[in-house]
């Protein structure tokens, strides 16, 4: 298995656009309208690969209570958070990613200034991407927001899923049977003000790996999405909307028809940074091949399928420091 950048299969119909769109969801949430929102969808992620969702469902009040637990996570002491660093939860690959230990930029052109926090649905179990997450002894309640946060994100990727279902004329539980119990992972994010140093910004340049990004970001701003002219246009935040992306996932199930867009964080307002974005991906041993719609004579069906985990090993192996230096913490059978 490769992790190449996705043959496009199809006539490209990604657009110079120079903004991102905004769907009113309403009439998927509540039923009235599924295929009419879908249709946007559909034309947003083969055109963009980006737009906003508002009239989603989820309360602005908790969105308001995970930013405010947001930040005082992050205003721990240090040594407090490194309790909890990443590293000490094994193969289920959560918990606290000090700032500048990632480097998302697959060229390395620049250097990340985040950190970040990663929380997922809790299992009893321990195996590669799942298990009990890491938590702060020293803030309980912090918990209580984050599984209410993830439960509100997992209900809304279900709906978001059936409409790119509905958008590709498949039954809209296409997806969800490969989600069963998908790889997740809820993580929160903090940007520090970016500094002079040009080779050092927010986050760099790439593209996400899964199925979907939800994504809520403060008013502070900074997130950056890439066109094809390779002009770079801004996502500024939208209130009560979350910002919406497809991953690579979909880019490789659809033969290149739905676009997996490059973008990056450059927080230059002299403020902190916070966003919380909720990543879903398929189940581990789900098979990530062409559907069937995307299949006709002149794009064939691509001939080297391979599962979710697999590919989310790579990615890991590749993005995680200690997971680079010892693969083998990811190498347990599911």
């Amino acid at each position: 298995m490769s992790d190449a950048p996705v043959v496009n299969r199809f006539a490209s119909k990604q657009t110079a656009f120079h903004e991102i769109p905004v769907i009113d969801i309403a009439p998927l949430i509540d039923g009235s309208d599924p295929e009419g929102v879908a249709r946007q969808i559909g034309e947003s992620c083969e055109q963009v690969g980006f737009f906003y969702v508002k009239n989603h469902g989820v309360p602005s009040e908790l969105v308001k209570r995970m930013y405010a637990d947001t930040e005082k996570f992050f205003a721990l002491p240090e040594d407090v958070k490194e309790k909890i660093h990443v590293a000490k939860s094994g193969p289920t690959a959560r918990g606290y990613i000090p700032a500048s230990a990632e480097n998302a930029d697959r060229n390395k052109a620049t250097a990340d200034l985040k950190e970040a926090f990663d929380y997922g649905a809790k299992q009893g179990t321990v195996s590669p991407f799942f298990g009990p997450n890491l938590m702060p002894a020293e803030f309980p309640e912090f918990e209580a927001t984050c599984d209410e946060y993830y439960a509100a994100m997992r209900a809304l990727a279900r709906k978001l899923v059936s409409a790119f279902a509905i958008s590709l004329g498949l039954d809209p539980e296409y997806f969800e049977r490969k989600q069963r119990n998908p790889i997740t992972i809820q993580r929160l994010l903090h940007y520090p003000p970016q500094t002079e140093d040009d080779n050092a910004i927010g986050i760099g340049a790439h593209t996400d790996k899964g199925i979907l990004t939800i994504l809520s970001q403060d008013s502070v701003g900074g997130l950056q999405v890439q066109n094809k002219d390779g002009e770079w246009i801004s996502a500024p935040p939208v209130e009560d909307a979350f910002v919406i992306n497809i991953g690579d996932l979909v880019a490789k199930m659809t033969n290149g028809k739905y676009s997996s867009t490059v973008h990056r964080v450059v927080n230059e307002s002299g403020a902190e940074r916070y966003s919380v974005a909720f990543f879903i991906d398929l189940d581990f041993d789900a098979l990530v091949e062409t559907v069937p719609t995307c299949v006709d004579a002149d794009h064939p069906a691509d001939p080297n399928p391979f599962t979710c985990g697999e590919y989310k090993t790579q990615w890991f192996t590749t993005v995680y420091p200690h997971l680079n230096d010892d693969p083998s913490i990811l190498a347990t059978t599911k």
